[in-house]
């Protein structure tokens, strides 16, 4: 997937936070916190994670399978790639 500049840096910086959110986790179960505060961790570093997969594959998707600069062959394994991260990460 070859990401413009812009968009790398967009998504290093989505990691970086995430890094961070779980580095607070890790502190937190450090720390004893009490489960509903850990919890609340865990719910942000998911949504995080999950928006970042989203914004991975809808770029995936335009470039690879719906952009009609591709052959048909291309946008088949685009799609193939997808629908197998997909059933991956749904599990």
């Amino acid at each position: 997937m070859g990401h413009t500049a812009h968009n790398k840096t967009r998504l290093l910086n989505r990691v970086k936070r995430i890094k961070g959110q779980v580095e607070g986790l890790e502190r937190g179960l450090e720390e004893g916190r009490d489960c509903g505060e850990v919890l609340q961790l865990i719910a942000a570093v998911r949504g995080a994670v999950n928006g970042l997969m989203a914004e991975v594959i809808e770029e995936h998707l335009r470039e690879h399978v719906a952009s009609p600069d591709i052959s048909g062959e291309e946008r088949a394994r685009g799609a193939d790639d997808i629908a197998g991260i997909l059933r991956t990460y749904l599990k």
